[in-house]
């Protein structure tokens, strides 16, 4: 076993400690698979729905299923994955969700109208599984291993994005009902991976500890927004998922304003792929270039870099710019969410980790729905440019705020000793519920659990994992 020691001043963990326990190297492998599946489903299913039924409504109505769950119960949902064992839930949503798009890729099965009812219904299982996954992996990555583990995965999660689109449009133009049996198959070797590869460990719940769902659910709201430093995160996180999502969200419009026919399908392409590639090059680079302490003191600056770097859109510039400027956008999220996601989950107690999730989750879908209508409609009203330069330049004074309010290193420092220890955070913890464990305290936190790992986001958020 690596040792989880390691003095903060040194270099960061690498990938080899990272990979080193059996465990992590499964739930990596799975969560690869299922995001690579279900980008893979979202492109094949669009096409499939529009080649059908020849309604651009219904088709951007099927890829819209997937993150309907989220919005309208992604913390009930969540909530669920307390209650049971995390390998349990895991190996539950992935055969469901193997079930139901099975039924969509055997041609003729399903009507294309139930098309997006049966999507919703596979869809149902990603918070719950996303959230057991997350809160699993501080019982295997502990220190540095888990920012550096849970940058690895964020950024895995932004390829398995590009190339999940890549291929199910690939491959849709031979079969779309192919690369749907694809997803069964990637689903099915996720349960398969996580069943033999992870241990069975107890609820982090027992059924002592239960009261509804509604509760449990509040619950999870009342820990994130009722603690201090968990609160501080919160707010820096949904704070940038306003501003990093813009140029997806404007890339068709944006494009076809400053190109024509073919190059405006290259631009938009372009402009699209950049925001990933720059997560994984950041990703990349700062988690394994700079040390522990180093990545702390820089979330400030990165915070603050991720809006500001959007703000020459005012300038209008080229498209090949625009991919560049959103490129240093997604470069500067990466050197913020890892960082964030570590001391999130170590601050966190572990009996409320998959309830986090679904806060942090939800929040992080709501907020990028947000930026890309509201942006959206001014872009209907006035100059794209504009309307991105001006959006970029008012998250840079919010993202500014937000890093002066930051809490010191010693206040982190505490929550998460309150976390390791049962010990309250000067009294700033909220009692609520008290999750299963061999002690509780009026905190609710396990004694017994080590250093918490944390909840997306989404792809891109906390509660990514």
């Amino acid at each position: 076993m690596v040792s989880d020691e390691r003095n903060a001043h040194e270099g960061p963990a690498t990938f080899r400690e990272v990979f080193a326990p059996s465990e992590f190297r499964a739930i990596y492998a799975s969560g690869a698979l299922t995001w690579f599946g279900d980008y893979l489903t979202k492109a094949a299913v669009s096409i499939l729905v529009y080649q059908q039924s020849k309604s651009v409504a219904l088709s951007a109505a099927a890829f819209a299923m997937s993150y309907l769950p989220w919005l309208i119960g992604g913390p009930l949902l969540t909530t669920l994955a307390e209650r049971y064992s995390y390998r349990t839930v895991m190996v539950v949503c992935d055969l469901t969700r193997m079930s139901l798009i099975s039924l969509v890729a055997i041609p003729g099965l399903v009507p294309t109208q139930l098309i997006p009812v049966v999507l919703f219904a596979s869809a149902l299982a990603n918070p719950p599984s996303q959230a057991a996954r997350s809160a699993l992996i501080p019982f295997i990555l502990t220190g540095d291993r888990l920012v550096v583990g849970l940058g690895l995965i964020t950024s895995t999660g932004q390829a398995a994005q590009f190339t999940g689109y890549l291929a199910g449009a690939a491959i849709s133009i031979i079969n779309p009902h192919l690369a749907l049996f694809l997803n069964t198959l990637t689903f099915a070797l996720s349960a398969v991976l996580i069943r033999f590869g992870v241990r069975q460990r107890p609820s982090a719940m027992t059924t002592a500890h239960r009261s509804h769902l509604l509760r449990e659910t509040a619950e999870g709201f009342r820990i994130v927004f009722g603690t201090p430093v968990l609160r501080a995160i919160a707010i820096m996180v949904f704070a940038s998922m306003l501003f990093a999502i813009v140029p997806e969200g404007l890339a068709a419009a944006w494009a076809n304003e400053r190109a024509d026919g073919g190059n405006a399908h290259l631009a938009q392409g372009m402009i699209m792929a950049a925001s990933p590639i720059g997560f994984i090059l950041g990703g990349v680079v700062i988690g394994r270039a700079v040390r522990p302490d180093r990545r702390r003191s820089l979330i400030r600056l990165f915070a603050v870099m991720a809006p500001l770097a959007l703000v020459p859109a005012l300038l209008d510039p080229s498209p090949p710019v625009v991919a560049l400027l959103t490129a240093i956008t997604g470069f500067a999220v990466a050197g913020l969410m890892p960082v964030a996601n570590g001391l999130f989950v170590q601050a966190l107690p572990q009996g409320f980790r998959a309830r986090a999730f679904g806060v942090m989750g939800t929040g992080v879908q709501v907020m990028q729905g947000v930026a890309v209508l509201l942006t959206g409609l001014l872009a209907n009203r006035f100059p794209i440019p504009l309307t991105v330069g001006l959006w970029s330049l008012a998250g840079a004074c919010l993202m500014l705020v937000a890093a002066l309010n930051w809490p010191t290193s010693d206040r982190f420092e505490a929550a998460i000793a309150a976390a390791r220890g049962g010990a309250p955070d000067n009294g700033s913890e909220p009692t609520v519920g008290e999750p299963a464990g061999p002690a509780t305290v009026p905190t609710g936190q396990d004694q017994s659990s080590g250093p918490q790992a944390r909840p997306p986001a989404s792809q891109a958020g906390v509660g990514s994992a």
